[in-house]
């Protein structure tokens, strides 16, 4: 199976992600840790993204999608994948499906986590209390969400559109809400 995670800063996504990859046994791939890794391991597109974050940029969605093809092109995405981080913006919706059509591997799943935005805020006030994050502040934390709304939407839409689209309650217990992801993806095949 593939799927992308959806959801605000705080809604859950590395979590249920975690707990989607021992479930469905397909690899977790998140953009951030993706990124992190081709840089370590000093592949060429690792270089020329190490060189971007350098200069203060951001890296170009070229070279993210450079690295996203590399790593569904590993046995281990043979499966499926759970893309967590990515897409952010229309942009790169519109490449990943263009880029997962080429290769014959088109997404199954967009599963967006709903989270009433004062609950993600309080959630994230706690992992900075917990982490000591500046970047998880109240105010700082509210600008991310108003961004991540801004950039999303369109995204949200644009799996609607394409008939992937999954809206899950991401308020409850962990297992209360990865159930609701199980029960959405696998609807014949129900968890607990």
């Amino acid at each position: 199976m593939r799927l992308v995670l959806l959801g605000a800063p705080g809604s859950g996504k590395g979590t249920q992600a975690a707990r989607l990859k021992a479930h469905l046994q397909v690899p977790h791939i998140s953009t951030g840790d993706l990124l992190r890794a081709e840089v370590a391991a000093g592949s060429k597109l690792g270089l020329e993204a190490k060189g971007v974050m350098a200069r203060g940029e951001l890296v170009s969605d070229a070279i993210l999608l450079g690295m996203l093809e590399d790593r569904f092109s590993r046995p281990d995405t043979a499966n499926g994948f759970i893309l967590d981080g990515y897409p952010r913006n229309l942009a790169q919706a519109d490449a990943l499906d263009a880029l997962l059509q080429r290769i014959g591997q088109p997404m199954d799943f967009a599963v967006q986590l709903e989270v009433p935005q004062e609950l993600l805020v309080e959630r994230i006030a706690g992992r900075a209390r917990e982490e000591g994050r500046a970047d998880d502040a109240p105010e700082a934390v509210r600008k991310r969400l108003q961004v991540y709304e801004e950039q999303t939407a369109p995204v949200v839409d644009f799996y609607r559109q394409h008939g992937q689209l999954t809206v899950v309650d991401g308020v409850g217990t962990l297992d209360e809400v990865f159930n609701r992801i199980i029960e959405a993806i696998e609807p014949s095949n129900p968890v607990g």
